[in-house]
C-alpha cells in the first residue's frame, strides 16, 4: 500500500481537528460497485477516511437504486453524479445540490462498433442503427446529431445487454471504455473498435462527487474530509497496492471479478480517466470553471441545457486543486 505523503497526512490532520472523531457519513454511487469507484473503496479499505475522522459507509447504486434520492430527502451524505448535466438540471429545478469533487477529467464513454465495419468516426455515422440508452439520448447523443451527422432514425434503445450488438455486426452501441469492450472480447473473441466521446469533443467531467448546499455551508470540514480522502484513494488505487480495495468492489458486486478490474484500471491508467489533463497540474479531484463552461456551452448548442441556467452554482472549487497527493503518482 502507497502510504500518505507528508502533505496529504497534514491536510488530512488539518480536517481531523475540526471534523467528529469518527463521524459517520454515507456515500451512495450511481451504479454496482465496480473498478470505476475504487478510489473511494481505497480509502475505506486502508484507512485514510478514517485519519480524518470519518467513518465511510459506501452504499452501491444499481439499475432499481436512487442514491440521489437519498441524499435529497437527507438520508445520505454524499452522491456520485454521474456527469455535470446532472448538476445542471438541478440548479434549474432549484435542488440546492452542488459537485464539490470529479474522480473523472475524462467521461468514459464510448461508441462501439464491430472492426472491419465501422473503423472510422465518419463510418460510424453511417451505420443504419446505434443502440443508445435513454440516458444517453436525452445528453451525449443530442451533442453527436448536433456537431456531426447521426440521426434521430439511427438510435435504437440500448438494453445493457452484447447479445443485440455481436448477433449483428452493422449495430454499433454505447458502452464505457473499461466495461462493454472486455465483455465483448470475453464473450466473442475479438476486440471491437472504441471511439471515447471525450477525444471527439464530449468532454466534461464524471463520477463526480455530490453534497447539499446544506451539507458544504454547515459541515465544511466533513466535505473537506470526505474530498481529500477520495483523492487520496485515486492515487492509491491507481498506482499503489490495491489488493483490500478490490475484496471490497467483489464483495459488494459478485458478479465482479479480478480480471474485469484489471482490465479497468489499466483503461483508466492508460486513458488518463482519472490523472490526466488540469489533473496533472492541480492533482486528481480538481475542478475548474473554464472546464465546466465550456461543457455547459456545448450543451446549450446542442439543445440539451436552457441557457438561463446559473451554470456557476452547480460547483465549487473550495476543496480541490491544491495538488493534494501529487507525490504519489510514480515518476
Amino acid at each position: 500500500m502507497l502510504r500518505l505523503c507528508a502533505t496529504a497526512t497534514a491536510a488530512l490532520g488539518a480536517s481531523a481537528s475540526a471534523a467528529l472523531a469518527l463521524e459517520s457519513v454515507s456515500f451512495g454511487t450511481n451504479w454496482e460497485a465496480q473498478a470505476e469507484h475504487g478510489g473511494f473503496y481505497q480509502s475505506v479499505a486502508d484507512g485514510t477516511f478514517e485519519e480524518c475522522g470519518l467513518d465511510v459507509t459506501i452504499v452501491p447504486g444499481g439499475p432499481q437504486v436512487n442514491n440521489r434520492a437519498q441524499m435529497l430527502a437527507g438520508r445520505m451524505d454524499f452522491h456520485m453524479g454521474g456527469n455535470m448535466l446532472q448538476a445542471f438540471d438541478a440548479i434549474e429545478e432549484d435542488i440546492p445540490l452542488v459537485v464539490v469533487a470529479t474522480a473523472f477529467q475524462k467521461s468514459p464513454q464510448v461508441i462501439i462498433s464491430h472492426p472491419g465495419v465501422a473503423d472510422t468516426w465518419e463510418e460510424l455515422q453511417e451505420l443504419d442503427t446505434l443502440l443508445i440508452g435513454d440516458g444517453g439520448y436525452v445528453s451525449y447523443y443530442q451533442w453527436m446529431m448536433d456537431v456531426f451527422d447521426f440521426t434521430e432514425e439511427q438510435r435504437d434503445p440500448y438494453t445493457f445487454s452484447i447479445a443485440p450488438f455481436l448477433a449483428n455486426e452493422n449495430i454499433a452501441m454505447q458502452g464505457f471504455l473499461s466495461s462493454e469492450p472486455y465483455a465483448i472480447q470475453q464473450e466473442a473473441g475479438f476486440e471491437p473498435n472504441i471511439f471515447l466521446l471525450d477525444e471527439y469533443g464530449f468532454g466534461g467531467y464524471a463520477t463526480t462527487i455530490e453534497a447539499m448546499v446544506e451539507t458544504v455551508e454547515e459541515r465544511p470540514e466533513v466535505v473537506e474530509c470526505f474530498v481529500n480522502g477520495s483523492i487520496l484513494g485515486w492515487y492509491n488505487y491507481l498506482y499503489g497496492d490495491n489488493d483490500a480495495a478490490n475484496e471490497m468492489i467483489m464483495a459488494d458486486n459478485e458478479e465482479m471479478t479480478q480480471d474485469r478490474i484489471d482490465f479497468a484500471i489499466e483503461m483508466m491508467i492508460e486513458e488518463g480517466i482519472v490523472d490526466s489533463g488540469d489533473a496533472l497540474e492541480y492533482g486528481v479531484g480538481v475542478i475548474t470553471e473554464e472546464a465546466v463552461e465550456d461543457f455547459f456551452n456545448t450543451m446549450v448548442d446542442a439543445g440539451v441545457v436552457n441557457a438561463d441556467v446559473d451554470w456557476r452554482a452547480s460547483f465549487t472549487t473550495e476543496f480541490v486543486g491544491d495538488g493534494l497527493g501529487m507525490e504519489l503518482r510514480p515518476d
